[in-house]
């Protein structure tokens, strides 16, 4: 792997790895297009943890927060009663799917799902239908409203985000908006979600990484350092955005996203796999 390939996937990861646009789709893209292979998902799953190492740092005083009340209500019968408790389990059930699934279909993960053309599609669909949630969410509910029920359907919601083209935090907001949450808790939740699946995911795939003619010890680095910058700007940007915008510019960015794909493919211009 060249350092202009580490480079550039280190940005795009930072850039996308929050928006509903999905980051995995977009490094497999970028990756066929200019440097002419796939990079890999143990590529994306390592450089995660810089993305999430942002997300770790950005809500650092509410991750410690919750953990803190998290332990002290295995003692404290009164403290089980919180908002903080309550959210802490939400979030340990909202990662079993996503735990399981990515164990029983690794293989597949790493194969048939970064086909080229299940991505378009993926873009498409599943940006048609935050399209959607954003038209019919009635948007009504703080994350102080969440209960076990909806944690578990988020958390199978961010379960799909393991095919490339759905995207964990687009995978989480549409069933967010569908299940009536406002737009920045649901992007909040989704955050908060994402934090113990990610990085045991990048921790697994660490070893797979550098296997082969795969990034050095230094290029990984370096790659997982770009993206913790820059996705630490990118939460701060899109948690202002969705408190005054809709989501309409990601929902035709991964519709014109999915088409060109789609052409590019049927043209013979890309191989899919």
């Amino acid at each position: 792997m060249t350092w202009l390939e580490v480079l550039v996937l280190g940005v795009v990861q930072g850039l996308t790895e929050f928006l509903p646009i999905s980051s995995s789709a977009h490094l497999r893209i970028i990756s066929e297009v200019f440097f002419g292979r796939d990079a890999g998902a143990a590529f994306t799953a390592v450089t995660q943890l810089g993305t999430e190492a942002a997300v770790i740092v950005y809500f650092a005083k509410d991750i410690g927060h919750l953990a803190v009340t998290w332990f002290q209500g295995l003692r404290d019968p009164s403290v089980r009663k919180t908002p903080d408790y309550r959210m802490a389990w939400l979030v340990i059930i909202g990662t079993i799917p996503i735990g399981l699934l990515g164990v029983l279909l690794e293989d597949q993960i790493q194969t048939a799902a970064r086909n080229l053309w299940l991505i378009a599609t993926t873009l498409v669909v599943f940006g048609l239908l935050l399209g959607l949630a954003e038209r019919l969410g009635k948007q009504r509910y703080e994350l102080k409203h969440m209960g076990v029920t909806d944690g578990v359907l988020l958390g199978f919601a961010q379960a799909m985000a393991l095919v490339p083209g759905v995207s964990r935090s687009g995978g989480t907001i549409t069933a967010g908006l569908f299940l009536g949450y406002t737009r920045p808790a649901a992007v909040r939740y989704s955050f908060l979600l994402a934090i113990p699946a990610v990085v045991a995911s990048g921790l697994f795939q660490l070893p797979d990484v550098f296997s082969g003619d795969g990034p050095s010890p230094l290029q990984m680095t370096v790659a997982t350092v770009i993206a913790f910058v820059i996705g630490y700007v990118t939460i701060a940007w899109l948690l202002r955005y969705v408190e005054r915008h809709s989501i309409y510019v990601f929902v035709w960015y991964r519709v014109v996203l999915g088409a060109v794909l789609f052409v590019a493919l049927s043209a013979g211009w890309l191989a899919a796999t």
